[in-house]
């Protein structure tokens, strides 16, 4: 019989990654607003009582970078307060639960890439409430993995990729912040990290060495600029290639302040399980082609 998996945030980026890849390998509930709202207590104690889950994997959270700043409520419910209910409801279950968090939980100063024990010190409303969450659901007795990845894009939903290649057919000339440092990770490699713990834990069964932090982004890293330069070299002749010009942060301001330097070690990771991810210049271009070609979709 498969194992039975809840998972949360499915119709996101990342979410919708996982749904795909573990489609017939096991038992999936997959959930998303407004059946599924952590603004909604309700309906997360309705969809965990339904799915009955062997493992909850939350992919669910409040990713509004800029607009957690005024949304604060919301932020708080969809990072912090929501993720801890989920985490009580799997610590009373006796089941395994596997939480996305960010990189945002630092305050980029370091000029090194961040292990898990580093202190944290987001410098931003969504950055403060993913750490609270952090430190919440591991305030409980749920079984519980944490993993930290960063600079996420898929062929769907909104990120990096499909900005620069939406503003490409507008114009011939971006401008691309070049003074913030950290890793691209692709969905569909995540997504096949995760299952793959999700694996490890459910045909071995749950260990206490297992709880705790991890990272887990794309092998390497860039900036804004240089993630943005090898976009247009995967996409070829698909989107004409624009001029791109390198400005600071300054240049660039927004409502959240992000890390100048958010790289994560992710050494932990490959030595717990075994799992390390691809190079993330290796992910690119098969995500940059399925965008391309959905969004040729009449």
């Amino acid at each position: 019989m498969m194992a039975k998996i809840l998972i949360t945030g499915a119709s996101g980026q990342l979410g919708a990654e996982l749904v795909k890849l573990a489609a017939g390998k096991f038992d999936l509930t997959a959930v998303s607003r407004p059946q599924f709202d952590f603004e909604k207590p309700e309906t997360v104690a309705a969809c965990f009582a339904n799915a009955a889950p062997d493992m909850v994997i939350n992919a669910a959270a409040y990713t509004a970078v800029d607009a957690a700043e005024t949304n604060q409520a919301a932020a708080a419910a969809g990072n912090h307060t929501g993720p801890l209910q989920l985490a009580q409801f799997c610590a009373a279950a006796g089941v395994p639960m596997i939480h996305v968090s960010t990189d945002y939980v630092f305050d980029g100063a370091k000029g090194a890439p961040y292990e898990v024990e580093d202190e944290t010190n987001p410098t931003g409303v969504y950055g403060a409430t993913k750490r609270d969450g952090e430190i919440a659901i591991l305030a409980t007795p749920a079984q519980a993995i944490i993993l930290r990845t960063a600079w996420v894009y898929a062929a769907h939903g909104k990120n990096f990729v499909r900005t620069m290649l939406n503003a490409a057919r507008r114009t011939n000339q971006l401008r691309v912040v070049a003074d913030q440092r950290g890793t691209p990770t692709a969905a569909p490699d995540l997504a096949s990290a995760i299952l793959d713990l999700a694996t490890i834990i459910l045909e071995g069964g749950w260990s206490q060495k297992y709880r705790g932090i991890y990272h887990a982004t794309g092998t390497g890293e860039a900036t804004w600029f240089e993630f943005a330069n090898e976009i247009f070299t995967a996409v070829g002749q698909a989107v004409p290639r624009p001029v791109i010009t390198p400005i600071t942060t300054a240049e660039w301001p927004t409502p959240a302040r992000r890390p100048a330097d958010s790289r994560l070690g992710c050494g932990k990771l490959e030595d717990m399980f075994g799992v390390r991810l691809p190079l993330w210049q290796h992910s690119l271009a098969p995500v940059v082609r399925d965008l391309i070609a959905l969004d040729a979709r009449p």
